[in-house]
């Protein structure tokens, strides 16, 4: 599979007799070498569809019930070293690895690496997001003490939610939710770092109000009266603490980059749509002050983006 652009898959191009054959080999192509059984006889249907968002996959499984697992011996087979991570969107699941095991229903959320066995089961129809990426982008060095632990209050709530929109934004605009990207994997790794009761690299509670924030700065970004108060009162938070999680940049400067990224996604998805149509849209009050921010920002002006 090319992992840089959006694919589907489905078993519905097959033949009803081989499609649980050629469901082996789609989950095998999107993830890493497993071996897969269904827990039923009967006719099976399955589909995937994915989005990368730079070295971070999404993939949403839609398919019937069955039983997947990563043996040592197809461990052995290749390199991959992935942190995968499946959030419940329907139905029910179970992931079993390091002799825990994590029960899923909707909305809850698990890891698990594929550097060590583990198993996956399903016993109905069920609707997952798989959020998969390259173990190195994580400042994690040990994974055996946060997998297969359904994540709490509080984070089990946020990045489930936080991933869903990921995935709906990559599939509707990939050139506005590639600057998501940082953003995603210090979500994810502080996540991590929650499910193993530990703390390593950013603090978590720290790490959610962060993107709990930026969610919100990019929900309201097109009003030009977006501030640090609105921002601080609808995480429920201070201006002193938002400030101290922002730190060593300020708010007002996260929300200007924020608005200058999607700008410039924009420009990029939309080249005939007026530059000052795009600068309303980012809750920019005039043109020029947009040029004039943009150029700071990128060297460029935003018609010089277009020709680029």
């Amino acid at each position: 599979m090319d992992r840089q652009s959006r694919v589907e898959l489905s078993t519905a191009q097959v033949p009803a007799a081989e499609a649980f054959a050629y469901w082996r080999e789609m989950i095998c192509e999107t993830f890493v070498q497993l071996s897969a059984a269904p827990v039923a006889g009967g006719a099976f249907a399955g589909r995937i569809e994915h989005v990368p968002v730079g070295t971070l996959e999404l993939s949403t499984v839609v398919a019937g019930g069955q039983v997947v697992r990563r043996t040592r011996s197809l461990i052995a087979r290749g390199a991959d070293e992935y942190l995968l991570a499946s959030i419940q969107l329907h139905g029910r699941g179970r992931v079993e690895q390091d002799g825990r095991v994590a029960e899923l229903t909707s909305g809850d959320m698990a890891f698990y690496d594929s550097t060590r066995p583990y198993t996956l089961r399903f016993d109905d129809d069920f609707r997952q997001l798989v959020v998969q990426v390259p173990k190195h982008e994580l400042a994690l060095r040990d994974t055996r003490a946060l997998t297969a632990r359904a994540l709490g209050p509080g984070p089990g709530q946020v990045v489930p939610a936080f991933f869903t929109s990921l995935a709906g934004a990559a599939k509707d605009s990939p050139h506005t939710s590639a600057p998501l990207l940082p953003h995603a994997l210090g979500l994810l790794s502080a996540a991590a770092s929650f499910a193993a009761r530990t703390e390593p690299g950013p603090d978590p509670a720290r790490a959610l109000v962060r993107e709990r924030a930026v969610a919100f700065i990019r929900r309201n970004l097109a009003d030009p009266r977006l501030d640090v108060d609105r921002v601080a009162r609808a995480c429920r938070v201070s201006r002193r603490t938002l400030y101290r999680v922002f730190a060593p940049d300020s708010v007002a400067a996260e929300i200007r980059r924020i608005r200058l990224d999607h700008a410039r996604a924009l420009l990029l998805e939309h080249p005939d749509r007026p530059v000052a149509t795009v600068a309303a849209r980012c809750g920019f009050d005039s043109e020029s002050g947009f040029h004039r921010a943009f150029r700071a920002e990128f060297g460029t002006t935003p018609g010089g983006t277009r020709g680029q």
